[in-house]
């Protein structure tokens, strides 16, 4: 009995391929196979020639190329495979077979599509029609595209981009797939814009007022945005603003008015974008209210103003020249307090003291800057009472052989007693060197010296009033033999072994407003031979203690120039010998430099121009205002004189024109010295004296001698701008350098190496 053991699959073939319906049976005798399609018997090559279909030696039918058209559909079907012998027959199970087909329409293709970046893209694709259904996928630019989790997925046709990149952009074309093929619709551009973009934003920005300001905006887009600015709650500042070419605002010379938020504005076809910048403008503080000068009886109140302005609104605090103490606004008041500072910057001092004149000084700061001004406070009748202490005898240079003892003198005078105390190369003494003491009196005594006594040593006289301080060196001699040792007689010596004594009080001849001439009188007693005088001067405008003006000083007159006006000055003279210096004079009368009187000045602007003043023996600079009538420099006038105690009158060289830069003064005396000063000249009045120069005449018939004439710092139509250019030299008669003996005041003349504001001993 025939046995089917290969069952025929079902079968999906594409049209035009080949196929092949397997079927294999068993039985004895070896059965036959036949195929029926449909129920009817199929003709294959065997029978019939001309059918398409075999019957192979396996009992497969097999289909050379399946046919397979709109009308004829010949190879599709049920297949049945029957095996027999003469014992009966076997039937297999039915098989089908069909034909793929896939149409060449896409019933829907993609079409082009525009967003933005990071919008979300749809392209919708509906395949051909086929059998079995036809899968979809995508192509971008020719290469397939695959899908991205939670970006770019692909469902029923539809190609779905939740957010789109620049890089989605191009060419897309829907592909349709089965057994029967592949088919690819037409292409489908999508374009993808870019809204605008910062690369570079405005930043928050803090400057200057004057300084320029630039905002930096950079975007990117497609299409390329078009970029404005605009200034919030207000309007860009007109004709100081300018677009650069790379888009950033530029701001030339900012004010305060310029404060506020900057944007930057990008639009184009599928988008805008802004970004701000805030501008601070810090203004360096000004003065609203400048202090002013005040003279006080003691006990009085006094208040000095000092309003500023500025942003941001800057700090402001008050310190006395000479004082390391600064006091704020609403700083707690101690119980004894007298100096006070409202929130508004006023200083206020109540129960003023003779040691409370001086200058004070006012100062506003903030992150912008700074400004200060300083107003003098005059006590009246403080000039004798308040006095720095002097030392009437100080330390001398000496050296001392190893094993010696010596006594370092230090006398000091002042109303309270000054205290005294010593330096060594600089640092206090400390007490813990047994061969030191200090006397009673101020001595320092060294019992016994030796090497690590060698050195700079410095008495500091200190009381409530200020301070004084002298120095002297202390060196080792290596010992020599002496004529005493060898038992001869030394030479007598030729005058005596001690300072000079101390000149007679100053008396003044001559005041300026910047100068004084004083004159004195040497010391009748006994003493060593004087070799040039040392003027010191103290003024409550200067500080708290005595300042050397001028060393070297051979005629028993000079005069003392760089002096502020309208100031009170006191002032001793020592004399010089060759064992150092005498004790000071007596101190001479208070004496007050006249008042600064306007100098006349011609300006081609409207506003008033400021010149450097300097403050007197410390050469800081300041800002002083110059005005007075209008006139212009019609030529110069040159004055002279002989110096000497009696002063003389002025002799009078008026030059006419005024820009000569020199000029011979004939008929000198000569052998003399003489001051000499230079004035402009108006129509109707005289310019600002220079300050006087003392020169010293050879003994030759005439000299020529420069001057500084009056500098002109500008020229306009009919107009000039003038101010008085004063001479370097303030040596007057001191212009040599006598021997200052073995020991020296720590102090040295402004006319000499002194630095502006270096005290003595610096």
């Amino acid at each position: 009995m025939p046995r089917i053991v290969e069952q025929p699959p079902d079968l999906l073939v594409s049209r035009g391929e080949p196929a092949t319906l397997p079927c294999r049976a068993e039985g004895r005798p070896r059965p036959n196979i036949e195929w029926y399609k449909n129920g009817a018997r199929v003709a294959t090559a065997r029978e019939d020639p001309r059918a398409h279909r075999l019957l192979l030696p396996s009992g497969a039918l097999f289909f050379p190329r399946i046919v397979h058209g709109r009308r004829a559909r010949p190879d599709e079907g049920v297949y049945t495979c029957v095996a027999r012998n003469y014992l009966g027959a076997a039937a297999s199970r039915n098989a089908s077979l069909e034909v793929a087909v896939l149409r060449d329409d896409f019933r829907q293709s993609p079409g082009n599509a525009v967003v933005a970046v990071g919008e979300p893209a749809v392209m919708e694709c509906v395949p051909p029609r086929g059998h079995p259904e036809p899968s979809v996928s995508w192509k971008k630019d020719g290469v397939r595209l695959k899908e991205e989790e939670g970006r770019i997925t692909i469902r029923g046709g539809k190609l779905m981009m939740s957010h789109t990149f620049k890089s989605d952009a191009g060419m897309y074309v829907c592909v349709a797939s089965n057994m029967a093929g592949e088919r690819e619709s037409g292409a489908a551009k999508l374009v993808v814009l870019e809204r605008p973009s910062f690369l570079r934003r405005p930043v928050n920005q803090v400057v200057l007022a004057g300084a320029p300001v630039d905002f930096p905006c950079e975007v990117q887009g497609d299409p390329p945005p078009h970029l404005r600015w605009r200034k919030e709650d207000g309007e860009l500042p007109t004709g100081r603003y300018e677009i650069q070419s790379d888009h950033s605002l530029r701001i030339g010379r900012v004010s305060a008015e310029d404060e506020g938020t900057y944007t930057c504005v990008a639009e184009n076809s599928v988008g805008r974008a802004e970004a701000s910048g805030s501008l601070i403008v810090h203004v360096p503080p000004q003065l609203v209210t400048q202090p002013q000068d005040q003279m006080v009886a003691p006990g009085d109140s006094v208040a000095f103003q000092c309003e500023t302005k500025g942003n941001p609104p800057p700090a402001i605090f008050w310190q006395k020249e000479g004082s390391q103490a600064l006091l704020f606004p609403s700083q707690p008041l101690q119980p004894t307090g007298r100096f006070s500072v409202s929130p508004r910057g006023q200083l206020n001092i109540t129960e003023v003291q003779s040691r409370d004149a001086g200058y004070y000084v006012c100062q506003a700061v903030s992150v912008a800057g700074s400004v200060l001004a300083k107003a003098l406070l005059e006590v009246k009748g403080a000039s004798l009472e308040g006095l720095p202490p002097i030392i009437l005898q100080g330390p001398a240079n000496q050296t001392l052989a190893l094993g010696s003892s010596v006594w370092l003198p230090c006398r000091v005078s002042g109303n309270p007693q000054p205290s005294v105390q010593w330096k060594k190369d600089g640092q206090w003494l400390q007490g813990d060197d047994v061969q030191l003491s200090v006397m009673a009196n101020g001595t320092l005594y060294i019992a016994s010296v030796q090497e690590g006594h060698m050195g700079f040593y410095s008495c500091v006289a200190r009381s409530s009033t200020g301070e004084a301080a002298w120095s002297g060196w202390l060196r080792r001699r290596d010992y020599l033999l002496t004529a005493e040792d060898w038992g001869a007689t030394p030479d007598p010596p030729t005058e005596p072994s001690t300072p000079p004594g101390p000149p007679s009080q100053p008396v003044v001849t001559e005041i300026t407003k910047n100068s004084v001439t004083l004159t004195w009188k040497p010391n009748p007693q006994a003493g060593a031979t004087v070799t040039s005088y040392v003027i010191e001067a103290f003024s409550q405008a200067a500080g708290n203690t005595w300042r050397t003006l001028a060393d070297g000083v051979q005629l028993e007159t000079h005069t003392v120039s760089g002096l502020q006006p309208s100031t009170t000055y006191l002032f001793l003279v020592r004399a010089v010998g060759a064992w150092g210096l005498s004790e000071p004079s007596p101190v001479s009368e208070p004496v007050r430099t006249q008042e600064a009187l306007a100098e006349w000045a011609v300006w081609s602007t409207d506003s008033s121009p400021s010149r450097p003043v300097e403050d007197p023996w410390r050469g800081q600079q300041g800002l002083a205002e110059v005005e007075g009538p209008v006139q212009l420099v019609q030529g110069l006038r040159v004055s002279w004189r002989v110096a000497g105690p009696d002063g003389g009158s002025w002799s009078v060289l008026d030059l006419p024109s005024p820009s000569q830069q020199s000029t011979v003064l004939r008929g000198l005396p000569p052998g003399t010295q003489v001051q000499i000063k230079v004035q402009a000249q108006g129509q109707e009045e005289l310019g600002v004296e220079s300050p006087l120069v003392t020169r010293s005449i050879p003994e030759e018939e005439e000299a020529w001698l420069p001057y500084s004439r009056p500098s002109f710092l500008s020229r306009g139509q009919g107009t000039s701008t003038c101010s008085t250019a004063g001479s370097n030299s303030s040596r007057g008669s001191g212009s040599s350098r006598g021997s200052r003996g073995p020991g020296r005041s720590r102090s040295r003349s402004r006319s000499q190496s002194q630095r502006p504001g270096q005290k003595r001993g610096e």
